[in-house]
């Protein structure tokens, strides 16, 4: 693949980003929300701090244009990093297409870069946990993100190297196998964190999680989508558009 197609998927890596961003913060807005300002509220009726001063930044712009730069922001950059992802995956994780390959890479960004550290690491409203340990927890969470990123990458290779000898469907089973093992042996070495209060309402933390999960079902769904129509269109036009334009540059008898 050469440069000017690199740039050209980049570019369509970081609009498709940027498209599948404002579908996930639609989700964000209409199911994520609500469930901070509970918690919010939650942590307002329990803190032993009445004395406080106003927040930096009101609730209102948090809610709206701090959500909207932050999920922006964060769609168009993963975008741009998974179009790079697909070119070098393009063509050597199978005989698959453009949109197909795209398809892949979208669906292991969302295992590797979020499912996965989700499961050791769930998502919590804002409002909770020890402020003196956001620091710790951020440092693992990231940890665990580039655990689960770098098995995954060896896990393709794995499953490439196993494929001559077992096959590809025994060699994928092989090498998924070897992921959750080594991911288990992760979940088993590095510290929990929970800092919930005892007394934080059940429902109110799963409704919250399920949302970031959709959050990010949605983002990265509507990018594999997206992205895969714009690279087949970039690296596989139709094959009978140059026939097409042939005909109509064609003057008339």
């Amino acid at each position: 693949m050469n440069s000017i197609s690199v740039r050209a998927l980049l570019a369509r890596g970081m609009l498709a980003g940027l498209a599948a961003g404002v579908l996930a913060l639609v989700v964000a807005y209409l199911l994520g929300e609500p469930h901070v300002d509970s918690a919010i509220a939650f942590e307002e009726a329990h803190s032993h701090d009445h004395g406080g001063g106003d927040e930096p930044v009101g609730r209102t712009l948090q809610s709206t244009a701090g959500l909207a730069t932050g999920v922006l922001v964060y769609g168009v950059a993963l975008g741009g990093i998974a179009a790079l992802a697909f070119c070098v995956a393009l063509g050597r994780v199978g005989r698959f297409g453009p949109r197909a390959t795209a398809a892949l890479v979208s669906l292991g960004a969302l295992v590797a870069v979020y499912l996965v550290p989700f499961l050791k690491y769930p998502a919590n409203p804002p409002s909770v946990g020890d402020p003196d340990s956001i620091g710790k927890r951020t440092a693992l969470y990231f940890l665990m993100i580039a655990l689960s990123v770098l098995l995954a990458v060896g896990t393709v290779i794995l499953g490439k190297r196993l494929a001559p000898r077992l096959g590809n469907w025994n060699a994928t089973v092989a090498a998924g196998a070897a992921f959750v093992v080594a991911v288990g042996l992760a979940y088993a070495f590095l510290p929990s964190v929970n800092e919930l209060p005892d007394d934080f309402p059940a429902g109110l933390l799963w409704r919250f999680r399920l949302s970031a999960l959709a959050v990010q079902l949605v983002l990265w769904t509507g990018f594999g989508l997206v992205f895969g129509h714009f690279a087949e269109r970039l690296l596989a036009p139709r094959a009978g558009a140059p026939e097409e334009k042939a005909r109509t540059a064609a003057p008339a008898s």
